[in-house]
């Protein structure tokens, strides 16, 4: 219990120190989006270049990590969509944005600190190779679905072609092509270059978490609360449960690898259900209740993850 709480004790004080510093203006709250855009458009794609260029490809992508972690997504998605439909009486459009909250995870800002913060940089490689697929899927499979599913939708083309310029537009997917691209060609890294990558990598965490902390101040509970709880609890629960049993008791996959993907699988909603949400104006208040809940709710849970995966 003591090593649980050594790991994500550090980590969810940055969180709570930013979400602080915002609250009582010591920093303030139009800066927290500068941050977050650090992170996403600038350290992270940094660190996946660089990560990609150094590690062992072969290692990093793992069909029998990678493959569990988006078969799981995707069951929490139909789940989410399937209980707000039947359970709580939601339109088409509204539910696949309260199933988009039960699937999408807060990879970069939460996950990748708090993984490397578990297991060190050799857990970088998978997690990076997540991550850089994770916006790429989802959001097709999320635009996609609501498009069929709401009877104000586009055509499946137009909506194709929205997604591939979203993909496409993704400063981390440049840091994947960067990356694979520079692997097979064996590029080498002089040192001036290596320095720098290596600065912008270790600027991802304590901005990341910072800034997610500060984020939190503009989300507050609504009556919608009671929706954002289930998504929150499928994303926080159910996920990490489809991909341990896939991964560890299926696939039989050394829990020394798997437990990367599985507490990646543990983490909260990212940001991006609400981006998504606003996008479509469909399930708006669940979107930022489920961020606010499932982030907080994930100090549990996510100690939890790390008890059953014997840290």
């Amino acid at each position: 219990m003591l090593a649980i709480l050594t790991v994500i004790a550090p980590i969810f004080a940055l969180m709570a120190f930013g979400f602080l510093a915002v609250r009582f203006r010591l920093f303030p709250a139009e800066g927290i989006r500068g941050l977050i855009a650090f992170v996403n458009n600038f350290a992270t794609p940094c660190l996946l270049f660089h990560s990609l260029l150094t590690s062992d490809f072969s290692s990093a992508f793992n069909i029998a990590i990678i493959g569990p972690f988006y078969f799981g997504a995707l069951t929490c998605f139909v789940v989410g969509i399937v209980i707000a439909l039947k359970g709580f009486g939601n339109t088409p459009g509204v539910a696949v944005s309260v199933g988009f909250s039960g699937m999408f995870t807060n990879t970069v800002l939460v996950g990748l600190p708090i993984t490397q913060r578990a297991y060190g940089p050799e857990a970088l490689p998978v997690v990076l190779s997540i991550i850089g697929l994770h916006g790429a899927i989802l959001l097709t499979i999320g635009m996609v679905t609501i498009e069929v599913m709401r009877r104000d939708g586009r055509s499946l083309a137009a909506t194709l072609v929205v997604a591939a310029r979203r993909v496409a537009s993704n400063p981390l997917i440049w840091g994947i092509a960067a990356g694979l691209i520079g692997y097979f060609s064996g590029l080498p890294l002089i040192e001036p270059a290596d320095a720098f990558f290596s600065l912008m990598s270790q600027a991802v965490v304590p901005v990341a978490l910072f800034g997610i902390g500060g984020a939190l101040n503009e989300f507050k509970l609504s009556e919608s609360w009671h929706q954002a709880l289930v998504a929150s609890l499928i994303k926080l629960i159910l996920h990490p449960a489809i991909a341990y049993v896939l991964m560890v008791l299926v696939l039989r996959v050394p829990i020394e690898t798997a437990r990367y993907g599985i507490l990646l699988a543990a983490m909260p909603a990212g940001i991006n259900v609400y981006v998504f949400a606003t996008y479509y104006n469909r399930g708006v208040n669940v979107a930022a209740n489920a961020i606010l809940i499932a982030t907080i709710a994930s100090a549990v849970t996510i100690s939890f993850w790390l008890y059953v995966l014997s840290i």
